[in-house]
């Protein structure tokens, strides 16, 4: 009998955006008063506020009309994707890429399994900062040649990229994305229990790295060094060297501008726009070479892209429907009638349902936390535990769920199958989720504050 596979992306988040569609026709439409938040500068939910509202089912029309919706919600971060796609299929065509791959891997002979360590924490570090996601898609062309350098699976350039950082990110002591806007909402210190979060986050690290390195020795192969990929520009070491130069300061940039000046995605694919035109005219492509690397790119990184639009689009019809909050009363309601330890252990399972339908950590974190944080002082549970079972609940189901647009375009854009990833992740996924229970249920016995 053939083994079940997967349906394509596309027609996974269509399914989900039909399904999303057909609650609104089953749950009760309602909505939380809202008010202006000084601390965080958003309108957050006011506790006890919820209320019916008249039925408002989204109908095939809305289903349609959600798609270019989403797209244009994403719009910022598909631009990005497309921008970045573009510059580093320039860099890449330079011949830049494969030799500094190419010369990494001749000093780290007989010890490239270390590379894949090396490139997790990498990603975690700036997961931890930043909370970084969608703009690793644009790195897939480098992660792509140092893997297959490597004779590593496509797949590990996934785990050791976009995995790693969302655990960094999950654990962090510092992502303002997560546990930066939940303590504020919390109205805790912020940092406070940094050093709580770091143990686990060392832990939750070596699990994932271990997991990574023993899937990509295991399924080693000879390293690819076809015809196919040798480089496409024939320009000597001078002008490669020039080429890595620029790539090298223009990540100096990003990650300056990023945690620092707080760019957005449109500063981002500013930066991109400028390392491809600086990388094509150093690397002697010119601009007409430069042109058409651009067009390659956004040709390559398009499917990935609109995988953005499409997941954004189920968030879109929950709105429509009305019926966001509708899911926040019916899955928090309950802690209340919990003991402390299972009602902080079900506020993990609650963040983690939630973030299917609300795939953004920081609506998440404005949607939830000034619901939760009144019932922990009701149940005396402590608040920065609340927090914890925020953090590890949504942040780490980004690393499963298909409403993920960054995961979703990522695997894409590797080729790697989503159930090809589920059968690799979910094990991970499982022992993580088990920590993340560990530190929440020792942080109530030594009432971590």
């Amino acid at each position: 009998m053939k083994s079940f596979r997967f349906p394509h992306p596309l027609v996974l988040l269509t399914l989900f955006i039909m399904l999303a569609a057909a609650l609104s026709y089953v749950l009760p439409a309602g909505q939380f008063d809202r008010r202006p938040n000084a601390a965080t500068g958003r309108e957050v939910v006011v506790p006890g506020s919820y209320q019916r509202l008249p039925a408002t089912p989204v109908g095939p029309l809305g289903v349609a009309l959600a798609v270019p919706k989403g797209l244009l919600e994403a719009g910022a971060v598909v631009f990005l994707i497309f921008l970045a796609g573009g510059a580093f299929t320039v860099v890449d065509q330079t011949g830049a890429l494969r030799y500094g791959v190419d010369w990494l891997l001749r000093h780290a002979q007989g010890r490239e399994v270390l590379l894949i360590p090396l490139v997790c924490l990498l990603f975690a570090t700036m997961g931890a900062l930043e909370n970084m996601g969608e703009e690793i898609i644009a790195l897939v062309p480098v992660l792509l040649v140092l893997m297959r350098r490597l004779g590593y699976p496509v797949l590990t350039a996934v785990a050791a990229s976009l995995g790693a950082a969302v655990v960094g990110a999950a654990f962090s002591p510092i992502n303002p994305f997560q546990v930066g806007i939940a303590q504020k909402l919390a109205q805790l210190p912020l940092l406070s229990a940094a050093g709580y979060r770091l143990a686990f986050l060392a832990l939750a690290l070596l699990i994932w790295i271990m997991g990574t390195v023993r899937y990509a020795t295991r399924y080693r192969t000879a390293p690819n060094t076809t015809a196919h990929d040798e480089p496409a520009a024939t320009a000597g070491a001078g002008r490669h060297g020039l080429v890595l130069l620029l790539l090298l300061i223009a990540f100096s940039l990003f990650a300056y501008g990023v945690v620092s000046l707080g760019w957005d995605f449109d500063q981002m694919s500013a930066l991109f726009f400028v390392l491809g035109v600086g990388a094509g005219l150093l690397g002697g492509l010119g601009f007409t070479g430069t042109a058409e690397g651009f067009v390659t790119g956004f040709r390559d990184i398009a499917f990935s892209a609109i995988l953005i639009g499409f997941a954004r689009a189920i968030f879109v019809v929950l709105e429509q429907g009305h019926i966001v909050d509708t899911i926040v009363q019916g899955l928090a309601t309950p802690l209340a009638h919990l003991p402390v330890a299972l009602a902080a252990l079900g506020m993990m399972g609650v963040q983690t349902a939630l973030h299917l339908p609300v795939p953004s950590v920081s609506g998440q974190a404005v949607l939830t936390m000034p619901l939760l944080v009144p019932l922990s002082d009701l149940i005396g549970l402590p608040r920065q535990v609340t927090v914890l079972a925020y953090q590890y609940g949504a942040g780490m189901t980004d690393l499963l769920t298909p409403t993920n647009g960054a995961l979703m375009a990522m695997l894409a854009a590797c080729g790697v199958r989503y159930d090809q990833w589920l059968r690799f992740a979910g094990p991970l996924y499982i022992l993580l989720l088990a920590l993340g229970a560990a530190s929440v249920l020792l942080g109530i016995w030594l009432n971590i504050a």
